[in-house]
């Protein structure tokens, strides 16, 4: 809402006005007799005040005061009491929509829950129907159990000792803002809040518990003119608090720190909204940071082995969905934690009524929010959480999560009984910590200021004097308010219940601490009409002398602030509408503070754990007022709060906090790329025999060949028994070894290529991707035959190298190939089945032409929901014939000759007739099944694959296997194409969009919300080229390619 400030004038004006109106009868206007009955006053407080961000009418307030005629002065009053009933009435139109899609998504839910359900044919335990069972993960984690709570320091050192023998490395990310490790600006902008501070005291925290040897905090670079310089240093080391304990664990470079990658616009800090297209690029950044780091690491600390991520935590719906892709790249674990939620603020935007979606999603870029956080609960393995509010009420809006289901989920598992393919994030509710070592609770009175001579009192803080000053008599207890001014707050509330208790007004003052200001003027309209309305209220019950509202303070004031009130046996409120956690709460009660606190939210669960004061309904004056007067008159309630909360408070200490974190982490099943397990993950060129040797088993295991590259694609079912494919494989591996290849070089020898451990597209100095989705097979062949020749020279040179990225199985590639006269020698690898199956080509043409990379199957295989997934898919097919076919013809058919072991393929006769991929999505997200849905070649295919898989993805793939450069890679890509199209133009890699070159069928357009929020086109990495003349021009542009 704009603001209370011109609200009581509006209304006067009305009232006003409103006899002479009634007079006007004998000749009513227009608006008048349509009006009938409606009072204008009654719409204005019922529907505007209550729901409405009344910006555009009180601009018409601000003319109709202006105005001298009274006629005129009439005429717009009452054309804006006309504007305010249709207001009112879009308001009932958005009612009557959301309780349609509500009872819709209940609709959906239920029958998600039941074909789930029917799938998993055991009979429930207990525990499915609701029972609070065993702390265990839907994604089958150990079952270790919880470690008790932290309770003295005892304890807290009998548990360090157990992780001493740990070496983690966790990597947090927090993307918005401006994040820096002392002195934040908190407050600066809207993305600079509590967020900043939150991930910068967890990252700290954490880089001080035993068994933890680096924590990194990722964030953006930004080095701007407009910021402080310090934003735009790569790294700054994180201080530790209090880590004298530990200190014997430290190394060369362990520690927390906060790293800085560059993306976005360069020179410029932007808001959150406008990071998404370039969260690609961050992706790619970190991903090679932590390479680096985890080799750095291995060295140090891990016997030559990378010391992969323990976890890795994305904070906000931004990180979420970079953690995300992050995890899919390395495949390590992942958690999340929401902050605030995309749904939810939907939700409320929408029923406030001023919006429309669409102007929503525009401005806040919601729906591609709301997408990450989608993906996100895909991925994770964990959800942390602050309240069980934040379960029940926000999270549970989302496709990707049903409480339900998920208590069946986890009682299956806990019980052994198969959940035929079905995951869910488990929910964990973990407060935010606190570091309470620097506070000294107040113990003594306000006369208490004198001290003595043995023992003399520092002076007071100046923020006392600027506080007291307000107070005719300060030595009564203060009733303190912290919070900015903000309708949500519910300040105004407060000085109501203040200003009506005349009892509570004889014994305490009131101190309202509401942010920063120097002029009201130069307040925001929201933050300056609560200061107004504040003031009004203390005129009007003459509450002079009894309210202190200071103008300043530093962060560095506020654990003084806390003091003060402490000190005058003082009360601590937070009477907020609704607050998501509560951290004041905490802070004041490490300062012995009781509390009186709004019953929305999270300070039900610090209640319940603090057991320090009183909760209230907020929209009740009566009972705040009653709450206060009883916490400030009865002394022995008040001591018994303060006790009470001292006691407790150690349950919300960042050691407490990261314990519990740490424990939740180990209990995870460990997932690192799989190759390293055998070879250390060794990147560099071998140096002596043992390391071909140790090549030559690391490739054996981890690469099989195709050997006749033709039929289903599904390898343990060729013919020949296991010991001829053993003798094959042995010998292809010991050609390998010796660097065959039957293609020409042109004037380097084919030995100074193809010799080593690597194949032949680590080689390349660098790498074109040909990604074109086409209608018809002519025009692929035609546009890549003219990619090939434009680079004709380099290819003889051997200096670049081609990757094939199609929805196509290896069979049909190679179909392909042959169709246009292609070797597949011509190519180093190929991406197949929209990149769920990685394959290179084969040195020794005896044994095959392909060859498919097993471990690319164990990096993508996280959450695969296999059989179940499925079984899932025909019934959806099924059901989709049965609504849409006419004469019996099937639109949608499973096609067993193309689907793989990774990838299930649907043909499409009209694809006019199948929902969007965003319908299909959703519906196996409520049915708990995690993959990625991507509608192929003109929407007459659909792949389901892997939620970890595509094309873009299984490019890093080869940059964490093989250390591929992504800088050195130039993905072709046409004007339109799959629904996975949008994944390959964003990012370190380089693109050239290929002009008039696309399928009929715009199918990546089928999403919703518009390309620009997901891709940069204003990017130098992307170029527009055309394929008949462009190309080399462009790789120049690119600087791939030199004159």
């Amino acid at each position: 809402m704009a603001g209370n400030d011109w609200v009581n004038s509006y209304l006067e004006a009305i009232l006003d006005v409103g006899q002479g109106l009634d007079d006007a009868r004998s000749s009513p206007s227009l608006l008048l007799r349509e009006r009938g009955r409606f009072t204008p006053s009654r719409y204005f407080v019922e529907e505007v005040i209550t729901g409405y961000d009344e910006t555009d009418l009180h601009r018409s307030w601000v003319k109709a005061v202006a105005t001298r005629s009274p006629q005129e002065r009439n005429t717009r009053l009452e054309n804006m009491c006309w504007r305010i009933w249709n207001l009112a009435r879009q308001k009932k139109q958005h009612e009557e929509k959301e309780a349609q899609r509500l009872a819709k998504r209940r609709l959906e839910r239920e029958k998600g829950r039941r074909e789930a359900t029917a799938d998993m044919s055991e009979e429930f335990s207990e525990g499915e129907k609701g029972d609070i069972i065993s702390d265990i993960s839907t994604h089958g984690e150990s079952t270790k159990p919880r470690l008790p709570r932290i309770n003295s320091a005892e304890s807290m050192e009998l548990w360090a000792s157990q992780q001493k023998g740990n070496k983690l490395y966790l990597v947090l990310i927090s993307l918005h803002g401006l994040i820096r490790g002392e002195n934040m600006e908190l407050g600066r902008d809207s993305d600079t809040g509590g967020q900043v501070k939150y991930v910068v005291e967890l990252a700290r925290a954490l880089g001080s518990m035993p068994g933890v040897y680096r924590v990194d905090l990722l964030t953006r670079q930004v080095s701007s003119p407009d910021v402080d310089y310090s934003y735009g240093e790569p790294t700054e080391m994180l201080t530790p608090r209090d880590s004298e304990d530990f200190s014997d664990e430290m190394g060369e470079s362990s520690g927390a720190y906060i790293v800085r990658i560059p993306f976005g616009p360069k020179d410029k800090y932007i808001p959150k909204e406008l990071l998404w297209p370039h969260i690609p690029e961050f992706v790619d950044g970190a991903m090679s940071h932590i390479m680096q780091m985890s080799n750095v690491l291995g060295e140090q600390v891990g016997v030559g082995k990378p010391i992969w991520p323990s976890a890795i935590h994305g904070h906000y719906a931004d990180a979420g969905d970079a953690t995300a892709l992050l995890s899919g790249a390395l495949n390590v674990p992942m958690l999340l934690t929401g902050h605030s939620l995309g749904r939810d603020k939907l939700e409320q935007l929408l029923r406030q009524g001023r919006l429309s979606k669409e102007e929503i999603n525009s401005t806040y870029k919601i729906m591609r929010r709301i997408e990450g956080e989608e993906l996100s609960l895909d991925v994770s393995e964990m959800v942390i959480t602050s309240t069980r509010q934040e379960i029940d009420e926000q999270w549970r809006l989302y496709d990707g999560f049903d409480p339900i289901l998920e208590r069946k989920l986890r009682a299956r598992i806990k019980r052994n009984v198969s959940c035929y393919g079905r995951f869910m994030p488990r929910m964990v509710k973990i407060p935010p910590g606190m570091e309470f070592n620097h506070i000294v609770p107040h113990g003594g009175d306000m006369e208490d200021t004198d001290g003595n001579e043995e023992h003399p009192t520092s002076p007071d803080p100046p923020i006392w004097a600027e506080i007291m000053r307000f107070f005719s008599n300060s030595r009564k207890p203060m009733i303190l308010a912290l919070a900015r001014p903000d309708p949500k707050k519910n300040i105004t509330t407060l000085v109501k219940a203040f200003g009506e208790c005349r009892p509570l007004r004889e014994l305490a003052n009131l101190a309202l601490i509401m942010g920063n200001r120097d002029g009201i003027d130069e307040m925001s309209s929201t933050s300056s009409s609560v200061l107004l309305s504040v003031l009004k209220l203390i005129d009007k019950y003459d509450l002079y002398g009894q309210v202190a509202y200071p103008k300043h303070h530093k962060q560095s004031d506020v654990p003084d602030i806390y003091r003060l009130a402490a000190k005058s046996k003082g009360v601590f409120i937070n009477p907020a509408i609704i607050e998501p956690f509560g951290l004041t709460l905490i802070e004041a009660a490490a300062h012995g503070l009781p509390m009186v606190a709004t019953k929305n939210g999270g300070p039900v669960d610090i209640h319940r754990v603090l057991d320090n004061g009183l909760l209230v309904d907020p929209h009740d004056q009566q009972s705040i007022s009653e709450a206060l007067l009883k916490l400030v008159a009865d002394k022995h309630l008040w001591a018994k709060c303060r006790q009470n909360g001292l006691k407790n408070i150690h349950q919300f200490s960042w050691p407490e906090h990261c314990k519990t974190y740490l424990s939740r982490i180990t209990s995870f099943k460990p997932r690192h790329p799989q190759w390293q397990s055998d070879d250390g993950g060794d990147n560099s060129e071998p140096e002596s025999p043992s390391d071909s040797l140790r090549d030559i088993q690391d490739i054996s295991l981890n690469l099989k060949f195709s050997f006749d590259g033709s039929g289903n694609d599904n390898y343990m079912n060729q013919e020949g028994s296991s010991m001829d494919r053993k003798s094959k494989i042995e010998a292809a591996v010991q050609n390998w070894s010796k660097g065959k290849d039957s293609r020409k070089m042109g004037s380097l020898e084919r030995s100074e290529v193809n010799s080593g451990k690597f194949p032949a597209v680590r080689r390349r100095k660098f790498i074109v991707v040909i990604a074109l989705d086409f209608d018809g097979e002519e025009d692929t062949l035609e546009a890549t035959k003219r990619i090939l020749d434009a680079v004709e020279k380099e290819r003889a040179e051997g200096s670049v190298g081609f990757i094939l990225s199609t929805s196509l199985t290896i069979s049909e590639v190679q179909s392909f190939l042959v169709s246009g006269g292609l070797n597949p020698n011509d190519f180093d690898a190929f991406i197949c089945n929209s990149g769920s199956d990685l394959h290179y080509t084969s040195l020794n043409n005896e044994d095959g032409p392909f060859v498919v990379d097993f471990y690319y199957h164990s990096h993508i295989e996280y959450r695969w929901g296999g059989e179940g997934l499925r079984k899932t898919l025909i019934r959806w097919a099924s059901s989709l014939n049965e609504k849409k076919a006419d004469n019996d013809e099937q639109i949608v058919t499973l096609a067993e000759h193309l689907s793989t072991d990774y990838c299930y393929t649907f043909t499409v006769k009209k694809p006019a007739a199948v929902p969007p991929v965003r319908e299909l999505r959703k519906l196996l997200r409520i049915q708990a099944l995690r993959c990625h849905v991507v509608y192929s070649q003109n929407g007459t295919r659909i792949n389901v694959i892997p939620v970890l898989a595509s094309r873009i993805q299984a490019l890093r793939y080869l940059f964490v296997r093989w250390g591929i450069d992504m800088a050195k890679m130039a993905v072709f890509v046409g004007e339109s194409g799959d629904t996975d199209y949008e994944g390959l133009l964003g990012g370190l890699h380089k693109s050239v969009v290929l002009k008039g070159v696309s399928c009929s069928a715009c199918l990546h357009a089928n999403r919703s919300y518009p390309l620009t929020d997901v891709i940069s086109f204003e990017s130098n990495n992307v170029v527009h080229a055309s394929p008949d003349s462009d190309v080399r021009d462009a790789l120049k542009k690119l600087e791939l390619l030199k004159d």
